[in-house]
């Protein structure tokens, strides 16, 4: 066999490009992504908010399928770390500016609920450069984002034209108001996990 066939135990780890890409988790990733530009479609050039909230909210409740199916069979993969976040971000942000966009829901809800997201993120980055070890999501945190995957497409849905809509519409403050409180109980909860992961980060660069 030639050498250049061969690998051993002191072969680099692999990349995130280099790694497994054509995983099932992946690809479920992949087509929420894919979901995003037909969401918009539906919302703004077919001006059917019924069909959009639909839609939103498949993607939404499919959340844990991808991350669910990686560790049940084996199928993490570097691009999966990243894409799977990624996605689950992509899929709220752009939901949420584009009903707050559509006059679908009130502009302080858009703006409460993004600032929490932003902070967070930005927040995460810093923490990053800095050195910190990687910080899991809070219980907290997986309650508002799951909340808030099902009161943003209630919203839009009560916000239609069907005979049903005022049920959503009070289903979707129903879980709006809770998530979003939730959600910046959560924030709260990463200023000490982000500084004993700052901590941390800075221990293990010094072994």
């Amino acid at each position: 066999m030639d050498d250049a066939d061969q690998t051993g135990p002191d072969e680099p780890p692999l990349g995130v490009f280099e790694d497994r890409i054509f995983t099932v988790p992946n690809l479920i990733s992949l087509l929420r992504l894919v979901c995003i530009p037909v969401f918009l479609w539906l919302l703004f050039a077919a001006d059917d908010r019924w069909a959009a909230a639909w839609l939103w909210g498949a993607v939404g409740a499919t959340d844990w399928v991808d991350g669910w199916w990686a560790r049940k069979f084996d199928a993490v993969s570097e691009l999966g770390k990243l894409l799977d976040p990624v996605t689950d971000r992509a899929v709220l942000i752009v939901g949420i500016a584009a009903v707050g966009i559509d006059e679908a829901v009130p502009w302080w809800l858009v703006v409460l609920t993004l600032a929490r997201e932003v902070i967070v993120a930005v927040a995460g980055l810093v923490l990053q450069a800095l050195g910190a070890r990687r910080i899991d999501v809070t219980w907290w945190g997986k309650c508002a984002t799951f909340g808030l995957y099902f009161s943003f497409p209630f919203l839009l849905a009560g916000a239609s034209d069907v005979g049903v809509a005022d049920w959503f519409w009070w289903a979707g403050w129903i879980c709006a108001v809770p998530s979003l409180l939730y959600s910046y109980l959560s924030a709260a909860q990463y200023i000490p996990l982000g500084l004993e992961a700052l901590r941390s980060g800075r221990v293990d660069k010094r072994r």
